[in-house]
């Protein structure tokens, strides 16, 4: 945006305010010129297709192109080194329903105030249009495979819809799979320490959201494999129209469910664990110690590997499915006119501080994996702040539609033009945990989680330069105390600008 200014310095330099008039004259035609150059890009976008992958539970930390030189995704990774890797991208929630709410319908979650497991339709009410449903609206092919708005275990174990929001789609599929009760080799390593519980013959169950490690005989029915099979045909069939095909791929979430073969490259014995500090626990608030715990889970060290290296095993399957998707979409000649997004519903706990699953507002559960592949532009990785919540007006824009003005998300197109922008100066995210709220405010320099609005379940504040592991809380440290009030005003501020919406609920 211009600003009028009244000095007469440029770049240092004192000039006369003609030269300076000048200058401002032709910055103001070169920024016109750019706008016009975006608007004529955005016209010929219109009618690029949307290929959007998610997967659940997935953590950054488990791929190797992000940190982690022990995991095998080799698809995924390619596809990082074709389009815009987000390093510092985040989750709105940690945890499924709610964070695939926010990202699906654009609005925080405590804007809508949708926090279960729900597809956020009932908070948004029949008018306003979710993501699939504005690309919908404007003529694409809309289908749904798998798990994009949410669904429980037991839902993609029987195929069921779940909390779909039909209004999205034109078509939606599911993928019913034995899941944990697959044939092959069971084992529960949570809440189980002498390994004396065995598989429930009840059929209504997947495994109860536990550690729980299925590995299979090679020939049976995988839910994510049948969900790339399909998406895979209708790209064929599709292949001649606009489309938005959403792949929900359920690996890695538990049960921990993949062919034998998947487990090759990660023998348990070899797993090295996150490292055990002393006393870690003890300047965390009680609200920040995660729900499942290896004390709580009652995990052996054995146990810990093995639920690692399933972990591991369970992604490599789901990279194999990505792959089969991207042969697709490359053979049919689709990956020139197709916009592919890949990234996860929120990250997760592997043992980091002995905490599992997701839910907390630490790195490993808050922080999730981002790539976009926009044709025709050049690979790149982007270090600005990003969040899920921004997927709906960035491939809008992208695509050549406009996204309703009251959604709450940035769009990040700049960013895949020139990576070295940045949108955002922090990220944001919430949890909500026996009713009291977690916040986080994730800046360049620090993370900083807040449980209540007022403080008063506690704070932690980490320095993320010299402490990325999140090991020493410093919010009641005198040093840091302009720090922490900094980072509550700019909570205070964020939780404004949240609830200045035109949704009409009271906060």
């Amino acid at each position: 945006m211009l600003t009028h200014s009244r000095s007469f310095t440029c770049k240092g330099y004192l000039l006369d305010i003609g030269f300076c008039k000048s200058r401002f004259k032709t910055s103001f035609f070169l920024t016109l010129f750019s706008l016009l150059s975006l608007q004529v890009q955005a016209q010929d976008n219109k009618g690029m297709n949307v290929l959007f992958m998610i997967s659940d539970d997935l953590t950054a930390t488990a791929l190797s192109s992000y940190e982690n030189g022990a995991s095998h995704t080799p698809n995924i990774d390619n596809l990082a080194s074709e389009g815009t890797r987000f390093t510092k991208a985040y989750c709105q929630y940690p945890v499924c329903g709610p964070s695939r709410a926010s990202l699906m319908f654009g609005y925080y979650p405590n804007a809508t105030k949708t926090y279960g497991y729900v597809s956020g339709r009932e908070k948004v009410g029949p008018d306003r249009l979710s993501w699939a449903q504005l690309f919908k609206n404007n003529g694409y092919y809309t289908a749904r495979v798998g798990k994009i708005f949410h669904m429980g275990s037991v839902d993609v174990l029987k195929g069921r819809d779940g909390k779909d929001d039909p209004d999205s789609w034109t078509e939606r599929f599911n993928s019913p799979a034995p899941e944990v009760h697959a044939k092959g080799e069971h084992e529960l390593v949570q809440n189980n320490p002498f390994g004396l519980l065995t598989l429930s013959k009840d059929t209504n169950w997947n495994g109860g959201n536990q550690l729980h490690i299925v590995k299979t005989e090679e020939n049976e029915i995988q839910t994510d494999a049948e969900t790339a099979n399909k998406v895979s045909e209708l790209l064929r069939q599709h292949k001649n129209e606009p489309f938005f095909i959403a792949a929900g791929f359920f690996r890695p979430h538990v049960p921990f469910v993949a062919p034998k073969s998947s487990f090759a490259n990660y023998p348990h014995e070899q797993i090295v664990m996150p490292p055990k500090v002393d006393n870690d626990w003890d300047d965390i608030p009680e609200q920040g110690i995660n729900y499942v715990n290896s004390v709580n889970g009652e995990m052996t060290v054995e146990q810990e590997k093995k639920a690692v290296a399933a972990y591991y095993a369970s992604t490599s399957f789901l990279d194999d499915q990505v792959g089969k998707v991207l042969q697709t979409l490359k053979e049919e000649g689709l990956d020139e006119n197709t916009i592919v997004i890949f990234t996860s519903d929120h990250g997760y706990f592997l043992g980091e501080h002995r905490f599992w699953m997701k839910v907390g507002l630490m790195e490993e559960s808050a922080r999730v994996p981002l790539i976009i592949k926009m044709p025709g532009q050049a690979p790149a990785v982007c270090h600005s702040f990003a969040e899920l919540i921004d997927l709906y007006p960035t491939i809008s824009e992208l695509a050549g539609l406009q996204a309703p003005s009251t959604i709450q998300g940035k769009s990040l197109a700049p960013l895949i033009d020139n990576p070295t922008l940045k949108v955002r100066d922090f990220a944001f995210s919430v949890s909500q945990r026996n009713g009291s709220m977690g916040y986080l405010i994730r800046s360049s320099d620090w993370a900083y989680i807040q449980y209540g609005e007022q403080a008063e379940g506690g704070m932690e504040l980490y320095d993320m330069n010299y402490d990325k592991g999140q090991y020493n809380n410093l919010a009641l440290y005198p040093k840091y105390t302009n720090v922490v009030s900094e980072m509550q005003s700019l909570l205070k501020d964020k939780l404004i600008e949240v609830r200045t919406n035109d949704l009409g609920i009271p906060y």
